[in-house]
Parts: C-alpha cells; structure tokens; sequence
C-alpha cells in the first residue's frame, strides 16, 4: 500500500545536513540497507555534488569481487502531483542542500505481476527517482561507459529496484557507472486518448525516460560517468520503450542521448501500436473517466477533475481497467502514435531507414507467451476467439493461417503443441502460448535483426525455469546481473549466468558482447548475418537445460547456430505487420 506520507522520500524541503550523529546515521542505514537485502560499509560514504544538490550515497558489498557505490532514490523530476498530474515531466530546479540517497524510493503505482524487490513495497505518485551504481575503484582520470536500464512491466506494472543493478556493476572486470530509474505507468503515465491529445500530455512515461536521459546527459560526469557513451537497457516495456527511442527523430537533442542499446524481449514492432485516437483507448479512457466520477465534463474540465481526484480513486481506477482487458491483451495504458515522440508506425520507420543508427544486441525468450495467455482455453474455438478479439482486423483467411501454422492437436495428434506435461491447464493453453509469444516477441526481435542497418548480437533465451513456464518471459533478467537467485542454483546455472552477465557487460563497454574478457570462457558472438543471408547465426542459452524446473539436464550454457525456430511462424507475422486495426 501507500505510504502514509510518500512525499517524505522525496522532498528536498527535507534534506539532511551532510555532517550526521556518526553512530545514529550508521545505525539507521545498516538497518535500510539491510531491509533492502544488501550489506553496507559505512565507513566512508561517497559524495557527490551536482547542480541540484549534494549526494550521500552509500557502499553495498554483498561479496561483490568490487564494491558498489550507490545513490539511490534521488528525484530526477518534480513531484508528478497536483497541477504536476498528467503533465509533461518538469526537471528538479538547482540547489545547494544536500540529500541522503541510500535507500530506493517508492515505485510508481501500478498492479504489480513480480515482486519489486527487496524491502516494503511502497508505492507512491511521487516516483520520480533515480539510482547510480558505480565500482568503488572507478579511475579518477578518466570517464567510463554509462549503462541506463529502462524496467519493464507492460506500461502498467514493475520498478527500478527489480533488476539487480547494483550486482551487474559488482561483477564486471572493468568499470561502468549504471543509472536505473522509476518512470510514470499505468494511466498516470499513458492516459492517452483525443482529450490528453489536445492538451499536449500523451506518452507522459516516455516523456519521463526522455527527461531522464537528458539528466544523465547534463550530470553523469559527475559520476565518473562518459555521457558520450551511454547504452541503453531494457526488457520487455523497457525494451519497446527503447525501440521508440530509436525511432524518435522529432526530439530537438542537442547530441545524441544514447549510443548502444539492449533491446532484450521486445523491440519497436512488438505488440499492437495505435494511433492516439484508437477506438480501443477511447473506450478504456472512457471507462476510466468513470470510474472516477470525471465523466460527462466539457473536454476542458476533465484534466483538472482527474488532477483533483485523490491518488487512491485514480490509481484503482488505472488498475480495474487494466484488469477488465487483461484476458484479451488488449492492455490499457499502452504508448501511442503522438506525431510527437512516436510519429510513424514503426514498420515504416524501419523501413524509411532514418532512425537511430546504434549497435543493437537483442534477444527473444523460447515460451514468450506463457504468463499472458489464458490458462483455461481449452477448445480449438477459443484459440481462434482469443485471435479474433485480440487482433479483430484478422479475417477469416489470416486466422486460418494462425491455425495452420500451429496445428491442433485436437486434430493432430503429433503435433508439438499436444500437452503431455499433466499439468492443470486447458488443452490449447501450450499452442496459444508459443503462437503469442512468436507474434508478440519473438518475431519482432528477430524484425529488428532484419531491418537494422547496424551490428546486431541476437540471442534465443532457452533454459528452462520451471515445467509450466519453460524459458519464460523475463527470465534472463536475473542472468545478466548474476542475481544470486540464478547463481545458486547449480554449478551449470552460475556459469550460465557468469557467461550471459559477461557478454551484456563487454557490449555494454564496447558494442561488442566478445572484446571483454571477463570472468567466463565462452564463444565468440558473431553478429547476425555477418558472413551473408546464410549466415544468420544466433546465440543460444542454456538449450536442453532444465534443472530450475526439477529435471537433470544441464544442457549447453551457449552456442552460436543457425537458429531458424520459429522462422517460418514469424515469415507470416511479419507480413501482418503492416496489417494494423486504425
């Protein structure tokens, strides 16, 4: 739940003087810390100072080969309340007080589907925080390579503390200063509809990922940090979120915001992108509008009753409808065509070839789908109803296409979506699940290898995590921190995870995922389709591997092959791509 008083963890009015009561401070921040998950040496906390204010971070050593230096929860934004709802980001004025950032602060509101991380789940409107990790031994004489992570979470859902940054920085053999952040969801970040057109406020979260990359780009030095080298993160929302950053070529930079990225379970294509007036969010806006008590005003009178009505009847508001489209993956609160930071249709911009032309390392998961679908679809009718719904400008010829490439196995009794597993799920739930993952993920990733004018590393994530999910979404995440979650499992699973975290670090320091040693053997990566069209080689983790899921195979931690899984499913996807609702 909310805090009682959220402002408290972000207000400047309340920051502390840098000089504290030794023993009183070292007591409290053990305890912080440890609530967290993570140790502290407090012997000597890091300092750094910025035009907005002077930053006490804190040192976490949870056996890291280096220790970390932190600043965590720092307001990157003026508090998104009040007159501030639904409004465009506004950055933190400059100052000279000085804040405590030792602890993360609340994430943004939303339904959570994982849990966020250590320590109480708070969650506030006031969001807007960020958090900086670097090696204690960063060098004093020169800038490092910048990692920011953008978090996923269906636009609606998840917060920067669930990805273990802190630990990816403690493990790399060479240094980096990396940057995660909290960004508005649900409809406080995607309210996105012809009223909040008018009054200039859509795709309020990327707004708020744009803002902070701008403050990277003006503060990071100060960090030890290189703002001309900074790759971008992200997975699943946080990677669609990238693909539109790459494809925004409206956004008057100075220089370039971001040089590499990794783009991990999602891509610009991914999903369904409407315009900003789609029936489809007229109607979920409409709905909210009333669950409110903010329906029937003049187009002019809506924004300020929203601005006024409390956190806790919008919030319940932005969750229930969320929750009422949810079965069909017709998601609310979804980013839109703006003409502003999104202003084509990402096939197009692809194929305009005027984008941002970055390194791009990129990767889809074997069972994309497996949290999404219904578990209960059971029938072969329901397979083509949940088509239909999901995608209604399908005709008949198209869903008999989607059948074809995904043979029943009501009808056919060979076919690799006949369920054996003896699990508590409908009939049709393992052939709806890989149809949805290739229509939704895997094939958009694979789009972005075949369109991008510059290297790609594309990897194919297939350990297997537990019976039901297999190689689930999201998965890899915990691999490429070397989150102890995934290094404790066996011997085969840490090196697993040694061997992914190595190569995310070394494109993260190079663009290239071989030219850091690290601390793992493994293969050299070639881009994707280096020596020709035959050559589309694909790095594979963890194939045959399934001892997270109760079985003994230990699989191969990596191998570079000529992938073509699920190749002739995305031939088909792809060409629906230009095939859009409105």
């Amino acid at each position: 739940m909310s805090s009682s008083n959220p402002s408290r963890h972000f207000a400047f009015a309340l920051l502390i003087p840098l000089v504290l009561a030794a023993a009183n401070y070292a007591s409290l921040h053990q305890q912080v810390l440890g609530f967290l998950g993570y140790h502290s040496t407090v012997s000597s906390l890091p300092a750094v100072t910025i035009p907005q204010a002077t930053l006490v971070g804190t040192i976490i050593d949870d056996a890291f080969p280096t220790p970390v230096e932190a600043f965590l929860g720092f307001p990157y934004a003026a508090a998104p309340t009040g007159a501030l709802r639904f409004a465009k980001p506004v950055a933190v004025q400059p100052g000279n007080e000085t804040f405590k950032a030792d602890a993360f602060g609340p994430r943004c509101p939303g339904k959570q589907l994982l849990p966020p991380g250590g320590g109480e789940d708070i969650w506030s409107e006031d969001c807007l925080t960020a958090n900086i990790f670097r090696p204690a031994s960063l060098p004093k004489d020169k800038k490092v390579p910048v990692m920011v992570y953008i978090h996923g979470g269906a636009f609606n859902r998840g917060t920067a503390k669930m990805h273990n940054t802190a630990s990816m920085v403690g493990f790399a053999t060479e240094g980096f200063v990396a940057v995660s952040f909290n960004y508005r969801i649900g409809a406080l970040g995607f309210l996105n509809s012809k009223v909040t057109e008018k009054e200039g406020v859509l795709n309020l979260g990327l707004h708020d990922q744009v803002l902070m990359l701008e403050w990277v780009r003006d503060n990071i030095a100060a960090f030890g940090g290189d703002e001309g080298d900074v790759t971008l993160v992200g997975l699943s929302a946080g990677a669609h979120s990238i693909g539109h950053h790459i494809m925004n070529i409206n956004s008057p930079h100075q220089y370039p915001l971001f040089h590499k990225t990794v783009i991990e379970s999602g891509g610009p294509t991914s999903r369904a992108l409407h315009p900003y007036d789609s029936a489809l969010h007229e109607a979920q806006f409409q709905m909210f509008l009333t669950l409110t008590s903010c329906s029937g005003l003049s187009d002019t009178a809506i924004l300020p009753c929203l601005r006024n009505a409390s956190e806790a009847s919008i919030v319940e508001a932005s969750n229930t409808v969320f929750a009422h489209w949810n079965p069909s993956v017709r998601w609310a609160w979804q980013p839109v065509i703006d003409n502003d930071l999104i202003s084509r249709r990402p096939l197009s911009a692809w194929k305009s070839g005027n984008y941002a032309n970055v390194p791009i390392l990129t990767g889809f998961n074997h069972n994309e789908g497996t949290m999404y679908v219904p578990k209960t679809t059971t029938t072969s009718a329901q397979f083509r109803e949940f088509w239909a719904e999901l995608l209604p400008h399908l005709g008949n010829e198209e869903l008999d296409v989607v059948e074809q490439l995904y043979p029943d196995p009501a009808v056919y009794p060979d076919s690799e979506y006949l369920d054996t597993r003896g699990l508590d799920v409908g009939a049709q739930y393992k052939r709806l699940e890989a149809a949805y993952g290739h229509y939704a993920y895997v094939c958009p990733v694979r789009q972005t290898a075949q369109f991008s004018k510059t290297p790609v590393y594309l990897y194919h994530w297939a350990t297997n995590r537990t019976i039901l999910g297999g190689a689930n979404h999201g998965d890899q995440m915990w691999y490429e921190t070397f989150d102890p979650s995934t290094t404790s499992v066996s011997s085969t699973h840490k090196e697993l995870a040694g061997v992914f975290h190595d190569y995310i670090v070394s494109f993260v320091l190079t663009g290239d995922p071989n030219a850091v040693e690290g601390r793992w053997k493994r293969p050299v990566w070639e881009a994707w389709g280096k020596q020709g069209e035959q050559e589309h080689k694909t790095m594979v983790f963890g194939a045959g591997n399934d001892e997270r899921a109760g079985g003994k195979g230990k699989g191969v931690i990596a191998e570079l092959l000529n992938d073509t899984w699920g190749s002739k499913q995305c031939e088909f996807w792809w060409s629906q791509t230009p095939n859009v609702e409105d």
